[in-house]
């Protein structure tokens, strides 16, 4: 009667332990108090007490209770549905939703008699659950590796964040704005979001991209120019990240049909902020996002920091010092360009001095400078921008990018009458520049009388100096990479990636700018008015002894800055 009586106060895994011998009734009861008492499952606290392995629990859960027994070893994970995961369901109840089959969803379970675990489950998912055994160890792991995947739960994400306030470039709040449903105000979305931010910033990252797909969702950083996925969060936060993001960004939460840009801007505290330029982009599966992190750090770095050779650097400063004339800055989009135009305009930015810049966006502020925000729906064009400039006394003119002959014109007339004008190009280097321009319809004259100096630059990945190591590279591959016979003299020893903790393992840590500085000669100008090719443009700029992006960057590589492998990867020959 005892075992009798014992056996009715334990219940489902340890009833059938019990009743199959394995344990007493009496060790069953102990174990399941002793697990209730710690807030553990009944799994959990017997594999503690060592008496069955979790390879022997499984087996015989899967035997007492009729239930399939699955090896999560050689299960691909890439196949788990991540929209049914919820991280801090799985954590408690020790439960994984693996593959859906028409309305039926197969879930991991080191205990089939938890009941209450499946309809849990059942009750989140809307769908048929059917249970399979797996071991303890291994589904704790896969958990795992889910939940640091997603980045934890968004609950332990938010932790902390109280102090941190995120606000819309007018200064207004996000918690301000209208008609802001209570979806889009979920708390956790929220400070889930400040934590990607943080993190984006403290790892400094220069984008973060946020990009639903069928099956999943992820977010990746780019750290150094190279994307890093850093966290798979539930697929089922999709729409509420992509509204809340676009409520602090001023952007249209109803329209999900058309890309928009915006703006936002993290309070750190009363003497900081960090300003982010938000794009919106409809795809198959939902809103990508992605956010530009504005950081001015670089420009206060001053020209020294930027990478430029000696010999460059004073060429730039030279140009800077005219009083009109034309410095244009070209490569591709994330290349510096806004960092070395502000650096310029940082010296240029005098009491005595009136700028003004119209960019598509603003993206880093300077006081004391004048700036337009272009807005083509409402005819702020470039163009319009520029027309207005000239009506305001300006000493310098910026220019966000010269798009069209329109712009193009209007910024060579005004560097034609006194003014000095700065502006970006998206071209390959300084030479193709010249011919980009006459076949925007400019006329060569134009050109020739306005143009002063053309920088092409590219940014290329810093050596970690905590674990850089030298490299034997042979002379023949030395020499196919644009060094000459005399760069091989044994001065100087050639380094490559290493990796450490400092640097992530990447055996890189920040980035270094590569600079084609080419000043417009008496020589060039002639040969812009008869015409001459980029070929011809780039022949005679290398007779008069500048360097292109490829020999700027061997210059990098034997000063052990970077890698032969980067530079080859970041500039053409």
């Amino acid at each position: 009667m005892a075992t009798h009586a014992a056996t009715r106060n334990i219940s489902g895994l340890a009833r059938a332990l019990a009743q199959a011998g394995v344990v007493s009734d009496y060790d069953a009861e102990a174990l399941q108090a002793q697990a209730q008492t710690n807030g553990i499952t009944f799994v959990e606290q017997l594999l503690q007490t060592k008496r069955m392995t979790p390879q022997q629990l499984a087996l015989f859960g899967s035997r007492a209770f009729g239930v399939p027994l699955l090896d999560l070893a050689a299960y691909d994970g890439e196949n788990i549905q991540k929209e049914y995961f919820d991280a801090k369901m799985s954590q408690a109840r020790r439960v994984l939703p693996l593959n859906k089959r028409g309305n039926r969803l197969f879930v991991a379970t080191s205990d089939p008699a938890n009941l209450q675990a499946l309809e849990e489950v059942r009750f989140k998912t809307n769908l048929v659950v059917e249970p399979v055994v797996v071991e303890d160890d291994k589904l704790v792991a896969m958990i795992g590796k889910l939940v640091e995947a997603s980045g934890a739960t968004l609950k332990d994400m938010s932790s902390g964040l109280e102090d941190i306030d995120v606000e819309v470039t007018d200064g207004s709040s996000a918690a301000d704005d209208d008609g802001v449903s209570s979806d889009v105000e979920d708390a956790p979305v929220v400070k889930y979001i400040q934590k990607i931010l943080l993190d984006a910033i403290a790892a400094g990252a220069s984008d973060i991209h946020f990009e639903p797909y069928e099956r999943y969702y992820r977010i990746r950083y780019r750290i150094d120019g190279i994307l890093n996925e850093i966290a798979q969060p539930p697929l089922a936060i999709k729409d509420k990240t992509a509204s809340r993001i676009k409520v602090i960004s001023k952007l249209d939460i109803s329209e999900k049909r058309v890309p928009q840009d915006g703006r936002m801007k993290l309070v750190l505290s009363k003497n900081k902020s960090i300003d982010f330029r938000v794009s919106t982009m409809p795809t198959l599966f939902g809103e990508k996002i992605v956010m530009r992190i504005l950081d001015s750090s670089g420009v206060k770095l001053g020209i020294e920091a930027l990478g430029y050779e000696p010999d460059q650097q004073q060429a730039l400063l030279n140009a800077i010092k005219r009083p009109y004339g034309m410095i244009l800055v070209t490569g591709p989009t994330g290349s510096g360009k806004t960092v070395s135009l502000y650096t310029c305009l940082n010296i240029l930015n005098q009491p005595g001095i009136n700028i003004s810049t119209a960019e598509d966006p603003a993206e880093i502020q300077l006081p004391g400078v004048n700036q337009v925000n272009v807005n083509d729906k409402a005819g702020m064009t470039f163009a319009v921008a520029l027309k207005a400039f000239l009506r305001q006394d300006p000493d310098i003119v910026m220019v966000g990018e010269i798009r069209d002959l329109e712009t193009a014109d209007i910024a060579i007339k005004a560097a034609q009458t006194g003014h000095l004008v700065l502006s970006t190009l998206h071209t390959n280097d300084a030479p193709t520049t010249l011919t980009r321009l006459q076949n925007m319809g400019v006329a060569p004259f134009n050109i020739a009388s306005s143009v002063i100096l053309i920088t092409a630059q590219r940014l290329a990945r810093k050596l970690c100096p905590a674990c850089k190591k030298p490299e034997d590279i042979p002379p023949e591959a030395l020499l196919r990479a644009g060094f000459k016979e005399e760069d091989l003299d044994g001065s100087w020893q050639a380094y490559g990636p290493g990796g450490c903790s400092n640097c992530k393992d990447t055996g890189y840590k920040g980035r270094v700018g590569i600079y084609e500085v080419m000043t417009i000669s008496d020589d060039m100008r002639q040969l812009i008015m008869r015409n001459g090719t980029a070929l011809e443009i780039a022949d005679l700029a290398q007779s008069e002894g500048i360097r292109n992006l490829r020999q700027s960057g061997l210059l990098k590589v034997k000063s052990g800055l970077t890698s032969l492998e980067e530079i080859e990867a970041v500039t053409n020959e």
